[in-house]
């Protein structure tokens, strides 16, 4: 199947659950799991109209995406995996969108590395909802104490 019949089917899957859930699918974000994947394999689902795109390493990303972006300005590129501190800088120039914020001193890097650059971008705290000492998550009962920072969303993690 080609990547142009595999985008297709994954949103018509999408759209039946959500005549089911009666939900819009125009609410549903889709957003394609490029990671470990060549640009040469990431193209072809560009071509075919996706334009969200996850990553979890910001060094594979820095190889890929500068020149997919360069062809494909709409692009969103998601960062998906844990974050270290000391590669925010780096993420906050690349990423659209972090959805691995997980500690209070994350959130200060992402913070001044987004004052450095003069931007702002969504990012999800990652709320380990089940206590396991095995997620990279921040526990729930603090997340309200990380900041004065507006909260949007939150990304649960529980096994």
């Amino acid at each position: 199947m080609d990547s142009a019949a595999a985008l297709s089917e994954v949103e018509e899957r999408i759209a039946r659950v959500c005549k089911i859930a009666k939900r819009d699918a125009d609410d549903v974000n889709l957003i394609a799991v490029s990671k470990t994947h060549p640009a040469e394999a990431i193209e072809p689902v560009l071509e075919a109209g996706q334009r969200l795109f996850g990553e979890n390493r910001v060094q594979e990303a820095q190889e890929k995406w500068p020149d997919l972006r360069a062809r494909y300005p709409d692009v969103e590129l998601h960062l998906i995996g844990q974050l270290q501190s000391n590669k925010a800088e780096d993420a906050a120039a690349l990423f659209d969108v972090i959805h691995s914020l997980d500690r209070p001193s994350l959130l200060k890097a992402l913070a001044k590395a987004y004052d450095k650059l003069g931007k702002r971008v969504p990012c999800f705290i990652q709320v380990d909802v089940g206590e396991e000492d095995r997620r990279a998550a921040a526990r729930f009962p603090t997340c309200p104490r990380w900041s004065n920072r507006r909260a949007r969303r939150r990304s649960p993690c529980a096994a």
